[in-house]
């Protein structure tokens, strides 16, 4: 019994080991994980250029958005109530302006309601010089502006984004089929215009290839994340059909020469659409300004003329 309890106790051991042991490897792989997540994460947010993409009022504004957020993650200052924000609309805007995770909707809120109380204060002091009730007037003309402004800054950041993606869609589906065309692979394909090319698109596309060779995530969730964070049907179709094309084994080739067309024919057409609608969107300031401006040269003469000879 003696010998039969020692054996016991010898395998019980070994096996307490040989569990520990394992859990310890297991520990050490998830929080190696964790560091390389995390590692990610920063270089997603060293990656944002919050200097491109709007005018400076609007870089200003996004600066103010991130240390709100920053503050508010760092509990530095009061968490506001979400008076102004609209979560869905928010979400999606700043998943598409290509900050998710560096604004948040308490850091947004607490931006506009600090842009309102300025913005108001600002317009008051430059009525009161003239009048009370222009006091009045400015402020509330401010509080509007400021409380509008994390908005303007937010689409303007989305519209440029889009139109940068769109801009050089075309070229990176030509670089990837001529590699595949070649004999490369598409990741080998990929990289090779990551490490050519200067742009936006390049830069996410390293960070996307980044996850999936990392193990992070899988190819597809990382390709779909990527075209998830664009305003752009013509992406979504284009990583749709990569994904497609990797799962099922098919030709990707054929396919990417066909997304590339069509993705310059759709960025010309979206030009050509935004000159068309120039002249329209110039009658508001020559009707507003010029006009009124033509008018009085044009009668001013005449008016004093005639109130002249009247006197």
């Amino acid at each position: 019994m003696s010998t039969l309890s020692a054996v016991t106790v010898c395998a019980a051991m070994g096996f307490a080991s040989g569990a520990g042991y394992n859990a310890y490897i297991f520990v050490k792989h998830l929080q190696q994980r964790s560091r390389h997540k995390d590692k990610v994460r920063v270089r997603e947010n060293d990656n944002l250029n919050i200097a491109e993409g709007g005018s400076a009022i609007d870089v200003k504004v996004i600066e103010l958005l991130r240390r709100e957020t920053i503050s508010e993650t760092n509990g530095a200052t009061l968490r506001l109530p979400n008076i102004f924000a609209k979560s869905i609309w928010l979400e999606r805007n700043v998943t598409f302006a290509g900050f998710q995770g560096a604004i948040s909707e308490g850091g947004f809120c607490a931006a506009r309601v600090k842009l309102s109380v300025a913005c108001a204060l600002l317009g008051a002091l430059l009525g009161v010089m003239v009048s009370g009730a222009f006091a009045i007037v400015l402020g509330i003309v401010g509080c509007f502006l400021g409380a509008t402004a994390p908005k303007r800054a937010l689409k303007h950041r989305v519209d440029w984004r889009t139109s940068e993606m769109e801009r050089h869609l075309p070229e990176m589906l030509d670089v990837v089929a001529i590699g595949m065309r070649s004999g490369l692979s598409f990741d080998r394909s990929l990289q090779i215009y990551s490490a050519r090319f200067n742009t936006i698109l390049a830069s996410e596309f390293t960070l996307a290839e980044k996850k999936w060779v990392s193990g992070l995530q899988r190819r597809d969730e990382s390709l779909r994340e990527l075209a998830e964070s664009y305003n752009s049907i013509i992406f979504m179709r284009v990583v749709e059909t990569i994904v497609r094309s990797i799962r099922f084994g098919t030709s990707m080739v054929e396919s990417l020469e066909a997304a590339a067309r069509e993705a310059r024919v759709t960025y010309r057409s979206n030009k050509q659409e935004q000159v068309a609608k120039a002249p329209v969107k110039m009658m508001v300031p020559t009707g507003t300004l010029i006009l009124p401006a033509m008018l009085i040269m044009v009668l001013g003469p005449v008016l004093l003329e005639m109130i002249g000879g009247g006197f």
